[in-house]
């Protein structure tokens, strides 16, 4: 399936506001997310569609020659179709071209289809958050990767 990534608007908040709250313990305010959405100078907010529907999206944050992953998250019940995979392939590619050269996220320790996505594209552990998540006290893995980087298929799960 291709899915068509676009600038996220205004118009897309109340639908990544739904999969934050439905992916993940400690989501992410709806003003939170809005203030990364307007914040064009330092964030990078993408949807993907399909047929025009909202079914991913995905936070970038660039700091110097660095880009954060801020955030990414899939409709619930389309994951392992391809959307983040396809989310995280355009929205590093465009980091690099913004001159981006390293990328950091942080992952849960718990989270191995994540971790899975970020080793296709070359995010190796360098550390651990400890008690990162106040919620659930659960760690978070530290990881890195180099640009550019694209997705390898031989490190499918």
């Amino acid at each position: 399936m291709t899915y068509e990534i676009r600038p996220a608007t205004i118009r897309d908040l109340s639908e990544i506001y739904d999969i934050e709250l439905a992916q993940f313990p400690e989501p992410w305010t709806k003003s939170m997310l809005k203030d990364e959405i307007t914040n064009i100078a330092t964030r990078r907010y993408t949807v993907a569609t399909e047929y025009k529907k909202l079914v991913g999206y995905l936070g970038l944050m660039f700091v110097v020659d660095e880009v954060h992953v801020n955030t990414i998250g899939v409709v619930p019940g389309t994951e392992r179709r391809g959307i983040g995979r396809t989310l995280l392939s355009e929205g590093m590619a465009a980091a690099h071209q913004r001159g981006a050269q390293r990328a950091t996220l942080e992952v849960a320790a718990s989270n191995v289809a994540a971790q899975a996505l970020y080793r296709q594209f070359g995010f190796a552990p360098v550390g651990v958050r400890r008690n990162y998540y106040e919620k659930t006290g659960e760690d978070a893995l530290i990881l890195w990767a180099d640009l550019p980087v694209a997705p390898r298929d031989d490190l499918r799960l």
